[in-house]
């Protein structure tokens, strides 16, 4: 393994604490093979990860799944995490959260909860859900979140069949009560590749969504903080993913296999370590999974002596991975790259009219 400068230490951990899910959507970004009940860290195990992620240096620490309330110790994991001094966010479908667990969640000293939401009404939420009520469920979390004085941040994830009703998305944001709205188009990895073609917006939808997107940052200045991810389809320039292949940010897997980012185990060529085979700060100094495309020794040419190489960092290993089927290529999306054809054949054959069937995640 060659010899690579280490970054400082990560920001954020990402711990997925299960795969287990009431909603199956088509979007889904986990593994197509998921993590079974009996494979998960037991309470004990994440204690430590936290612990550990803390001594590491991470301030941020990101509950997710799944749907991490499917966990029964999930306050035994908050209280733990805030034992460690990290600030606790909890990314959650709403289906599970009743008022009492949201009570519960606080004493132990969760600081913050982030809300999916599939659509503005039950109708077209509950159908990309695959989830009958989970609309109303969500409302009432949501409710119950910004009346304890919790900081609430909607995940408003987009795509082809809502990216319509993004105006009111904003509006129906800020009515709730929400901080932060972090407009999500659909990244397509994992489960999601699945469903692209049903997916994946226009272009007419993404410059409006673009527009939409600037009046509503100068509105909401000061009031709710928005950030919007574009689809990586219609770009000329790829997105620094995670700022840097293993330099920001590291997720933990519901098994305690360590990624550099949420999709990296869609590359088959890396090897992954767990957190009960070494220590979280070992595996982030030394580990071959984040060593393989951090610095600039691993690009091709045109990445390597582009004038953009120290802003996008050669784009994302995982697109390149599901894309151009080399995660060492030059990200597809990018105009210098030699696969952009695949991406301009890709939107070329999106569906005009009738949009094929969504496979749900069961």
């Amino acid at each position: 393994m060659r010899d690579v400068p280490v970054p400082p230490a990560p920001i954020a951990l990402l711990a997925e604490l299960t795969h287990r899910c009431p909603l199956s959507c088509p979007y889904c970004s986990n593994p197509l093979e998921l993590t079974a009940r009996e494979a998960e860290l037991d309470t004990a195990t994440w204690a430590r990860v936290f612990a550990e992620a803390a001594d590491l240096g991470v301030l941020q620490l990101h509950l997710s799944g799944g749907e991490p309330a499917s966990r029964r110790d999930l306050e035994e994991l908050v209280a733990a995490a805030r034992a460690a001094g990290l600030y606790v966010n909890l990314i959650t479908s709403g289906i599970g959260l009743t008022e009492a667990r949201l009570g519960a969640l606080e004493e132990a000293g969760l600081d913050h909860v982030q809300l999916s939401l599939q659509g503005v009404r039950a109708g077209i939420a509950d159908r990309i859900g695959g989830y009958r009520g989970g609309f109303d469920r969500k409302m009432e979390v949501a409710r119950a979140v910004v009346a304890r004085g919790l900081p609430l941040t909607l995940n408003a994830v987009m795509h082809r069949q809502n990216m319509d009703d993004l105006a009111e998305t904003l509006e129906m944001a800020h009515a709730m009560g929400a901080r932060r709205i972090e407009v999500a188009c659909v990244q397509f990895y994992g489960w999601a590749l699945r469903n692209r073609e049903a997916l994946l917006p226009t272009r007419a939808q993404v410059e409006e969504a673009k527009r939409t997107v600037a009046a509503a940052v100068r509105d909401y200045r000061g009031r709710m903080a928005i950030d919007f991810v574009p689809p990586d389809y219609y770009a000329d320039y790829p997105k620094a993913c995670m700022g840097g292949w293993g330099s920001t940010g590291l997720n933990v897997a519901p098994d305690g296999t360590v990624l550099p980012c949420h999709a990296a185990g869609t590359i088959p060529s890396l090897r992954f370590q767990k957190v009960t085979e070494a220590p979280l700060s070992e595996i982030w100094t030394h580990g071959p999974a984040f060593k393989a495309f951090r610095g600039h020794d691993w690009m091709s040419e045109p990445c390597r002596s582009c004038d953009r190489r120290d802003i996008d960092h050669g784009g994302c290993r995982c697109q390149a991975m599901a894309l151009a089927g080399d995660p060492a290529a030059t990200d597809p999306v990018c105009r210098f790259s030699p696969h952009r054809a695949l991406v301009d054949a890709t939107l070329e054959a999106l569906p005009k009219e009738k949009l094929p069937e969504m496979a749900y995640r069961r």
